[in-house]
């Protein structure tokens, strides 16, 4: 059964890349857990995990959380054709990072840039709203490589995650929102994130209402309705997301690939493939 699942998930995110055609867009937020587990959690047992599970769903682009220099350069050594880019949350490159990982055949990086969720949102590092950790968004306007390019904006995020930063959450994707229109520039725009908010929460009130979640709008997915499961393959809560404007949600997968007790990470990733409007 495991097979089949997982045979029905790939067959929507599609697996071989030429399959898919220029006005379209493969994409994946994945937080990806730090490196500071041991025995089956460790980095080193789950590395090989996250690559076939990139490896086979071939996105062309990924929002990650919580990925550290060492864990993303090992993901492009094992799959050369990704790069990725990003600072970490305190500006330099030893803290987690929201990595964007892309295919150099399927898209070209036209624009960088990043900010911090807080009221200094230029000053790396910066915390507000009773934040114990940084929090940032990374993004970079990308085009897709074909005979009719596209251009879109691919926004990464992490909101904070303790229960008493609801508000913190709230006012981290309000300065998200009110940033789209300067660095989107009327382009489509895909928001990935792990956001610690679920389906109840008012961060996800605001974004339903400026954004399309694909997971509620893909007329068909694959995967289990919730992402966080703790490394026990049974996920308990929805909190990473893909929010999308300007595009038409053709299908989407949460992924629950694994070799037996090892899993990438201890969320599933959120895939979907998008085209052009």
């Amino acid at each position: 059964m495991r097979v089949l699942g997982r045979a029905l998930g790939l067959l929507l995110l599609g697996t071989v890349a030429g399959c898919a055609p220029t006005a379209s867009v493969k994409v994946m937020t994945f937080n990806v857990r730090l490196p500071v587990d041991k025995g089956f959690k460790s980095w080193e047992a789950r590395q090989p995990v996250m690559v076939a599970t990139i490896r086979d769903t071939k996105p062309d682009i990924i929002g990650s959380q919580e990925l550290f220099k060492r864990q993303g350069d090992d993901l492009v050594r094992a799959l050369p054709e990704y790069r990725w880019f990003g600072r970490d949350r305190r500006g330099g490159e030893a803290d987690e990072h929201m990595g964007i990982f892309y295919r150099t055949d399927r898209l070209r990086l036209v624009e960088q840039g990043d900010f911090w969720l807080s009221d200094a949102p230029e000053q790396p590092g910066s915390m507000s709203w009773g934040t114990d950790l940084p929090r940032m968004a990374n993004w970079g306007v990308f085009e897709t490589i074909g005979r009719t390019p596209h251009r879109f904006l691919f926004v990464d995020t992490h909101l904070p995650h303790r229960d008493k930063d609801a508000q913190a959450r709230e006012r981290g994707i309000a300065l998200i929102l009110a940033r789209l229109p300067e660095i989107a520039k009327d382009l489509p725009v895909v928001l990935a994130g792990d956001l610690n908010s679920e389906p109840d929460s008012g961060v996800y009130a605001a974004l339903s209402r400026a954004m399309t979640d694909v997971w509620t709008a893909a007329p068909r997915k694959q995967g289990p309705d919730a992402t966080f499961h703790d490394f026990t393959g049974q996920p308990t809560k929805r909190i990473d997301y893909l929010f999308v404007r300007g595009f038409t949600v053709k299908d989407a997968v949460v992924d629950t690939h694994h070799e037996g007790i090892t899993y990438a990470s201890d969320h599933f990733p959120v895939g979907a493939t998008l085209t052009f409007q």
